[in-house]
């Protein structure tokens, strides 16, 4: 075990001394001060866990030979227990390790929770959102922060080289106007619309910013191996079968959200509705797929057919070459609404947020009709700079806390 630690400490070296991004998503923030012994940070691949590790790992004031960068799907690590290391870091001396890719690691649920009970040492963690990490008995035991693809604001703040403020979502239903017209101002001569419309297409992972020629060819390789690696290995799915997962998401790109019966998409993609429902499980934790149930459902089981979603616009790039641009737009209010709020659809409109406001999706045209005389009912318009009233442009929505 001292072989593999001295190992580690050079590999750890090596990464610490890496460039990574100066960017600081929010979440670092929410843990760098934190005093949790324990705390885990999952989301999907691609979304910047790594260097979110690192980053929190150079900012502690924890002297440099006491801790530790290690990521458990190096091969130094196969076949060693995870406890074991960590115990040998904490006897020399060891007070904080930061663990990449926890879920590589052989029963790791198990070894976590030993080195919680039985060892003096801090740690972070981070794990893919398609494991057991986002199980309730985690969430007990320890601190669990998750990490979304970046937010519109987060894009514009990298790519622009501003510092954007950002706002709940009664700040926004409440103040739009205010807001949007200091956005503008912060913006110069940036149009807003030009950039919205850059972002729907490409820019929801950070390494958009290593390299924006093979950004496209790059999600689709992290599509093909949360496919085949997270979800072959993590729910034994055979290798013959994630082409019906690969056609599984295609479907789901080139549709409009309410045309998928669970019937009829079962028979387009030649699987049983027990299969499919347990496919689009594995899609939604794996964050490649978003699942919104009727509001209905809240109360009874009723037969109410489900919305599904691409988790987010990036991946229509990937994936199809025509898409909805109805689909679209709900695509983008979900993935940047649905990582911090309830969402249900209702019996009309297009959106029932925390189960308490509602929202129509549309164009710059877009009326109250399906609307009309609903309570806390709002119209989110695409193609629009500035709203006035109840209607809201949908870019606006990118600026979520």
């Amino acid at each position: 075990m001292l072989d593999v630690l001295e190992s580690a400490k050079r590999l750890s070296l090596l990464k610490l001394r890496q460039t990574i991004p100066e960017y600081r998503r929010g979440l670092f923030g929410d843990i760098v001060g934190a005093t949790a012994r324990i705390t885990g940070i999952y989301g999907s691949r691609g979304v910047g866990k790594t260097t979110l590790l690192v980053q929190l790992l150079k900012a502690s004031a924890v002297d440099a030979d006491k801790k530790l960068y290690i990521s458990c799907d190096h091969p130094i690590f196969k076949g060693v227990s995870l406890f074991d290391f960590v115990d040998e870091f904490s006897k020399r001396g060891g007070e904080l390790i930061a663990i990449d890719e926890i879920h590589e690691s052989v029963d790791f649920e198990s070894q976590l929770k030993s080195i919680y009970d039985f060892l003096d040492i801090k740690v972070l963690f981070s794990g893919s959102s398609a494991v057991r990490i986002t199980s309730p008995d985690f969430a007990r035991r320890f601190s669990m922060h998750h990490l979304p693809i970046l937010s519109f604001r987060e894009y514009l703040e990298i790519a622009e080289g501003l510092k954007l403020e950002s706002f709940t979502l009664e700040e926004i239903l409440s103040h739009h106007e205010n807001i949007t017209h200091g956005i503008l101002a912060s913006l110069g001569n940036k149009k807003i619309l030009a950039l919205y419309d850059g972002f729907v297409r490409e820019g929801c992972y950070p390494f958009y910013f290593e390299d924006k020629t093979k950004y496209i060819d790059r999600i689709g390789e992290t599509i093909n191996t949360i496919l085949h690696t997270d979800l072959g290995r993590i729910f034994s799915v055979a290798p013959d079968k994630i082409d019906t997962l690969k056609k599984l998401l295609l479907t789901i790109c080139v549709s409009k959200p309410l045309e998928l019966s669970i019937d009829r998409l079962a028979s387009t993609v030649g699987i049983t509705k027990t299969t499919l429902y347990k496919y689009i499980d594995y899609l939604g934790r794996a964050e490649l797929v978003r699942h919104i149930s009727h509001e209905a459902k809240r109360f009874a089981a009723m037969r109410r057919p489900d919305k599904l979603y691409l988790a987010n616009t990036n991946l229509f790039s990937a994936l199809c070459m025509e898409s909805e641009k109805g689909t679209i737009r709900e695509t983008w209010f979900a993935s940047m609404v649905g990582s911090s709020h309830a969402l249900h659809y209702p019996e009309r409109g297009d959106f029932l947020v925390d189960e308490k406001w509602l929202f129509e999706i549309g164009g710059k045209t877009k009326g109250f009709t399906q609307i009309r005389d609903a309570a806390d009912a709002f119209v989110v318009a695409d193609d629009t700079e500035i709203g006035t009233g109840r209607k809201i442009p949908l870019w606006l929505f990118g600026f979520l806390k």
